[in-house]
């Protein structure tokens, strides 16, 4: 299965992004903490160049806090700004405010010493679809201003929100990439919501989750499936899962495109515990 999308909405995203980039002071970007790498849009750096950036690990609360922690490390060490946290909870959110502050630090200060004042942040905040932006913005913001959905594509348009004093953020719409050059990174964005389910393989997704999983969580499939390995025609395995759980169809026999969507459920929805799935190993 190949996954790809790229619809017209996000081409011109990019080109409203391109051009707004000097109405702020600084740019949000969100990737999702269990995908840091596969979730950042390659095309940004082109886009933001010398930019003030401030990485933001979105969805922390569902990634293994181990990986979070070496990827924050990583992406630190590299010289990057970021911040951890939970969109759905306002306490954690107050550090990306102050980790702005800080950035923005020598800017300020540049600002006081020509005797000019200092204003609300500006802020752009950038990021794939259904990485939490418009949650994100309205937990800042303490009202729901901006649209949220658990499909992606929910953002169609730029918009201004003010937070309160010390912040003003410009939301966009999430944006893809045109081409996928590793084909695991589209299945890693699927499986995980960034991409509608409309266009992808429901059998290929669970299959993919089931085969990381017993690669790199494989405790996991024995808690919530009775298993260790995944068997070589898999679908023993969806039988096997189909049977545990009582997915059958009219007349008994296993209903294997839902089993295939309860697993993909399993795994979006953490039945399968927190899950990361990049590795820091495999980009150094």
């Amino acid at each position: 299965m190949t996954i790809q999308w790229f619809p017209g909405h996000m081409a011109k995203a990019r080109r409203q992004v391109t051009e707004n980039l000097k109405l702020v002071d600084i740019v949000f970007e969100l990737i999702d903490a269990r995908l840091p790498m596969s979730s950042r849009n390659p095309m940004l750096d082109d886009i933001i160049h010398q930019k003030n950036r401030l990485l933001i690990f979105n969805k922390a609360d569902m990634a293994d806090e181990v990986q979070t922690k070496r990827w924050v490390q990583y992406f630190t060490d590299k010289g990057h700004h970021v911040v951890a946290v939970n969109s759905l909870d306002s306490k954690g959110l107050k550090r990306v405010v102050k980790a702005a502050e800080a950035v923005l630090k020598p800017k300020w200060d540049r600002m006081r010493a020509k005797g000019l004042k200092t204003r609300a942040i500006r802020a752009m905040i950038v990021g794939i679809p259904n990485v939490g932006k418009s949650t994100m913005i309205n937990r800042l913001a303490k009202k729901n201003i901006a649209r949220t959905g658990n499909t992606p594509g929910v953002t169609r348009s730029q918009q201004w929100i003010k937070v309160e004093k010390e912040l003003e953020l410009l939301d966009t719409p999430g944006i893809l990439w045109p081409k996928f050059e590793d084909q695991e990174v589209g299945y890693k964005l699927a499986l995980t919501g960034a991409i509608k389910d409309t266009i992808t393989n429901m059998d290929d997704l669970a299959i993919y989750g089931l085969r990381f999983l017993e690669k790199y969580y494989p405790t996991r499939l024995e808690e919530r499936y009775k298993i260790t390995t995944v068997a070589e025609e898999v679908v023993e395995t969806f039988d096997h899962i189909g049977r545990l759980r009582n997915v059958k169809a009219a007349g008994g026999e296993i209903d294997y495109d839902q089993v295939s969507e309860l697993i993909v459920r399993d795994i979006r929805n953490e039945h399968l515990g927190k899950l990361t799935f990049d590795f820091v190993e495999d980009y150094e």
